[in-house]
């Protein structure tokens, strides 16, 4: 993608990256979604696993392991919320259990503790939306894998000191609708994470979870970079080039393995190669996981495996801090997100969940006016979802509760990750983000936010 920069940007964070002139909307989205990379997937080590377990390539997670069903496996690890917290401890026992909850905890203000939750008649135990993956009889502990009595006596597998569950909306092989691998903000509820195998890359770079991919980075979590200019396991960054980029050299014992290739760029100097591609760090990062060395022509972010494509009618739009999804009349994409106040910290932003919640941060408690505030983005009747990740639901417009297609009033919507995705009202325009943060801790705890591909300015979570 090739980024307009004036003069007074050049050196500092003080514009948002904007669309070259003449760029089209088809080549802006190949910049987030390349077909030349839509087949990749992150590799793993692979080690010893408890029996009945595969790992299955999560189209947006990477690899996870899940039970001979296919359910993804989650952990629950211990959060520091404003008022206290909650979660498992490693090595510890499971904390989420059997008891029914009635009450906030109190843990994330503006909830004081005491408060009645809401649809106590529906409302599952911990244990019922999160069912632990049980050992049978016999099973033993092997490599990770070990095994933590619950309080009920049943025996359940842990993997790396972390009790393990799968979550019971998710429906089909792959799916990890119940929680994400990224800490979703400040004061935010603690998450349910996909567990998976430790990926195959060398020690000292690490991965990060996008909206866009599972964004490679370095040992101190810059970003990765590659250049059309180089060839196959082969640099062509000398002299100047050297002046902006950094090749990431490997150790002198360093072994090429799987993607990887450790080539020697001068005597006695070796540098990474992943997938055929030199590696660097871009000398002008001031933040960590950046993406603004991809605004020079010729280099990108380097990425384990791209997430999946949205909708074809979906836009990419700039904004005055960044570049957001949008519907194809150009209006900014939200996502709402919501975790209640129970000790157990159940979520309350998926269509077959209480929706309580959300009218009262959209509508004043009032779901009539929540719908004409915050409305689902409609899908066609022709729209044919290529994967799981963005699919079609029907859902009543008003209520947002799951409806069935042929009930009456029912609406047939977008959804990413199994939860419907919004437009706001009060946007005029194309790039307009009004709703961005628009919630309870900047949208973190209950509340929405734009969805983002590129923002160089705040954390959100893209």
């Amino acid at each position: 993608m090739v980024i307009a920069v004036t003069a007074s940007c050049a050196a500092a964070f003080l514009c948002a990256p904007v669309l070259a002139q003449g760029e089209s909307q088809a080549e802006l989205r190949e910049v987030y979604w390349p077909q030349a990379e839509a087949a990749n997937v992150e590799d793993y080590i692979k080690e010893p696993m408890s029996p009945g377990v595969q790992v299955i390539q999560s189209p947006l997670e990477g690899p996870v392991f899940a039970n001979e069903d296919g359910r993804t496996f989650y952990t629950w690890p211990i959060d520091s919320l404003r008022n206290g917290d909650t979660g498992d401890r490693e090595g510890g026992q499971s904390n989420c259990t059997n008891e029914v909850h009635t009450k906030t905890a109190g843990l994330m203000s503006p909830y004081p503790a005491g408060l009645i939750l809401p649809d106590l008649d529906s409302r599952p135990s911990c244990a019922e939306a999160w069912p632990p993956v049980l050992a049978s009889e016999g099973e033993q502990p092997i490599g990770k894998w070990t095994i933590v009595v619950r309080e009920d006596g049943s025996r359940q597998w842990a993997y790396d000191g972390y009790p393990l569950y799968t979550w019971h909306l998710d429906k089909e092989p792959g799916d990890t609708f119940g929680g994400y691998r990224r800490r979703s903000g400040a004061d935010s509820p603690a998450i349910r994470i996909p567990a998976g195998p430790p990926p195959a890359i060398p020690p000292q770079f690490h991965i990060f979870q996008t909206a866009v991919g599972r964004l490679l980075v370095e040992q101190d979590n810059f970003s990765v970079y590659a250049w059309d200019g180089d060839e196959e396991n082969k640099s062509n960054c000398y002299g100047a080039c050297l002046q902006d980029w950094a090749p990431l050299l490997a150790p002198e014992t360093a072994v090429s393995q799987g993607e990887w290739v450790s080539f020697e760029r001068s005597p006695g100097v070796k540098q990474w190669a992943y997938r055929g591609q030199p590696l660097y760090r871009y000398l002008d990062d001031t933040s960590t996981r950046s993406l603004l060395g991809s605004d020079i022509p010729g280099w990108q972010n380097v990425y384990t495996q791209r997430a999946p494509t949205p909708p074809s009618e979906f836009t990419v739009q700039v904004t005055r801090v960044g570049h957001v999804l949008a519907d194809a009349n150009g209006k900014t994409i939200y996502k709402y997100r919501c975790g209640d106040d129970a000790l157990d910290q159940l979520t309350c932003d998926h269509p077959d969940t209480p929706q309580v919640y959300r009218y009262g941060i959209c509508g004043g408690g009032d779901p009539v006016h929540c719908a004409k505030m915050f409305p689902p983005v409609p899908a066609p009747a022709d729209a044919e979802p290529k994967d799981r990740f963005w699919n079609v639901m029907y859902i009543s417009p008003v209520t947002g509760l799951r409806a069935e297609p042929n009930e009456p009033g029912s609406m047939r919507v977008w959804a990413y990750r199994d939860r419907p995705v919004y437009t706001f009202a009060w946007d005029e325009k194309p790039g307009d983000i009004g709703a961005d943060a628009w919630g309870e801790a900047m949208g973190n705890r209950n509340g929405y936010k734009a969805f983002w591909l590129r923002d160089d300015f705040r954390d959100n979570d893209m």
